[in-house]
């Protein structure tokens, strides 16, 4: 289990994302028009300058959902290796069977 700081970190950034995503769309569209002044474009580079760093969608990094690991992560079933490894052994995974030998 990861620490809950850390989870609670994580959902903390996934909230300013979610919040700030349109004005940063909008900022950036701003920023990346050629068509627009130079003066503009600068300003609105200021501007998504002066928005929270954790609003970024790059500081976003995937845990499991059970257990809160941020190694070996499954995107398609949002768990680490370790939680689809106890599921798939005690049976709760639909057509997933662990062999053993």
């Amino acid at each position: 289990m990861a620490k809950k700081s850390m989870i609670a970190r994580e959902k903390k950034r996934e909230k300013l994302v979610a919040k700030y995503a349109a004005k940063r769309a909008a900022l950036k569209e701003i920023a990346n028009d050629e068509s627009k002044p130079m003066e503009e474009r600068f300003k609105a580079r200021l501007e998504l300058a002066k928005l929270p760093r954790n609003s970024s969608p790059t500081r976003l990094h995937n845990r499991c959902q059970l257990t809160g690991r941020p190694h070996a992560y499954y995107r398609k079933l949002k768990i680490s290796r370790i939680a689809l490894r106890d599921l798939g052994s005690s049976g709760q995974i639909p057509g997933m069977v662990k062999s053993s030998w």
